[in-house]
């Protein structure tokens, strides 16, 4: 009997252990998956009884009460001695429904339960991450409907450029996570059921088992599908469904890391700039050794976790590359571990995510700071027309600024001084006719564009109908916990 202790004695998944979800947890355990193969032992008595074959009350109720009550070291006990783990749980289901023995697992193949609960496994997977999905953008919809007039400074090359707002970069993010929702539904819609196939998926063993009779073939395959819950099996199948169905559902997931990889990046970015971070608790340490830091953990587990996500989309495409006709088994090891790792890391993301975006906190005056430092620049052609317009000569006005603005940028760069570029302005006489429209020339918001309008129509248009399904889902907090 092992002790509490033993635990630690072996190597834990942290993607389990110190993070996931307890819903998504779930969806990928051997509980899950293990009452799924009875649930589905039970839908295939349950047709193939309705279709004629001699099934008896008795055994299919015999079955649906020992559902649940599942003997895992009678399984892991079979297994080592059959070396299968199918048959293991055949065995041990058999065990305690003695009546109901003959005819568990009639007809079917290895891939009737393994296929099918992984097909299951994957579209209640995409469940538990849409509406995760859906708070994330609400929250950051929210935030820049707020922010939407809030002029910052826009960044090129990682280089000050034409001013934004807060609003419309985070509308930037927005538009990439909602090309992710839209595909998490496609992918979670495309998801069809294997359904009953037979080894080789021709359905010999059932045309066998009804006696030659196609249409009963085909009805015990729809009954199953739809008692799974899914509209539609796949027509054709070898053994296995195809691994292409794999690498499209991983490649939505590892989409979606890209997505949060990006946006997280952004804000230690911002982080650094001291513009915006990421909620920092009370009590919470940034450092060991530098107790004044703030890290932008949050954003930094969200970006290592993605990482990961991207790294595991390379298995089903090589696992679906290596299927040599029907199907071989050098896929098994791999779905095991690529599968459920591509949930969790994709929850885990999420959920870090949605905290953050709660509890986003935007500086002000730091963001004013910035521009106030870059904007004279910005703002000469400006300075150029009004010049202009008051019968100055535009190639004169040139001429001074462009002296003007080395002069400041000399005091920047060599002197680590303050953009003194509006000051030499108005100490030059030449500038004379329009002193008194240079607040007006320098006001931040007539640099924006129209930053607030496309906000609001891309929030109204794109974003708020996206999250109309999810409505009833949407007060739900994430706290993160280890």
């Amino acid at each position: 009997m092992e002790s509490p202790a033993d635990e630690f004695m072996k190597y834990r998944s942290p993607l389990v252990s110190r993070y996931a979800s307890k819903e998504m947890a779930y969806n990928f355990s051997d509980r899950k998956k293990f009452t799924t193969w009875r649930k589905l032992w039970i839908y295939l008595a349950k047709a193939e009884k309705a279709l004629g074959l001699p099934i008896t009350d008795v055994q299919v109720q015999e079955m649906e009460s020992h559902a649940e009550n599942i003997d895992f070291a009678m399984a892991a006990e079979e297994e080592r001695k059959l070396r299968h783990d199918v048959m293991a749980h055949v065995h041990t289901f058999a065990h305690c429904c003695p009546n109901a023995a003959p005819i568990i697992h009639l007809g079917a193949t290895s891939c009737y339960v393994g296929d099918n609960t992984d097909l299951i496994m994957l579209r209640d997977g995409f469940d538990i991450l849409l509406p995760k999905l859906a708070r994330v953008i609400d929250r950051l919809a929210n935030f820049a409907e707020k922010y939407a007039d809030l002029p910052t400074l826009g960044f090129t090359h990682y280089q000050p450029a034409q001013l934004t707002t807060v609003g419309k970069r985070t509308c930037l993010w927005l538009q990439d996570l909602a090309m992710d929702m839209r595909n998490l539904q496609r992918a979670r819609d495309d998801l069809r059921f294997r359904g009953v196939k037979g080894t080789t998926g021709t359905q010999a063993s059932f045309l066998q088992l009804f006696q030659g009779d196609h249409d009963k073939v085909e009805e015990l395959d729809r009954m199953v599908t739809e008692m799974a819950g899914f509209k539609k099996a796949y027509l054709v199948t070898g053994q296995t469904y195809s691994r292409k169905v794999d690498i499209d559902s991983l490649s939505t997931l590892a989409s979606l890391g890209a997505t949060v990889h990006k946006i997280c990046t952004d804000i230690r970015l911002l982080a650094n700039l001291k513009e915006i971070e990421e909620p920092f608790e009370k009590e919470q340490i940034g450092s060991s050794a530098m107790p004044y830091k703030r890290n932008p953990m949050r954003a930094e587990r969200c970006c290592s976790l993605a990482r990961h996500l991207l790294a595991l989309m390379s298995d089903p495409l090589q696992t679906a590359s290596v299927q040599w006709l029907e199907r071989t088994l050098d896929d098994s090891a791999n779905r095991r571990i690529s599968l459920p790792e591509s949930f969790l890391t994709a929850d885990i993301i999420l959920s870090t995510l949605q905290n953050i975006t709660e509890g986003l906190v935007v500086y002000p005056k730091v963001i004013e700071r910035h521009i106030r430092h870059e904007l004279p620049f910005m703002a000469t052609e400006n300075i150029i027309m009004a010049m202009v317009k008051a019968g100055g000569n535009r190639q004169d006005c040139h001429e001074k600024i462009r002296v003007l603005s080395q002069e400041a940028a000399a005091v920047v760069k060599q002197e680590g001084g303050d953009n003194d570029l509006l000051a030499r302005v108005k100490a030059d006489a030449y500038f004379a006719p329009i002193l008194g429209q240079l607040d007006a020339l320098l006001e931040p918001k007539t640099f924006i564009g129209r930053a607030p309008q496309q906000v609001a129509r891309f929030l109204s248009e794109e974003v708020r109908p996206l999250l109309e399904p999810y409505k009833a889902k949407m007060d739900v907090k994430i706290e993160l916990e280890l």
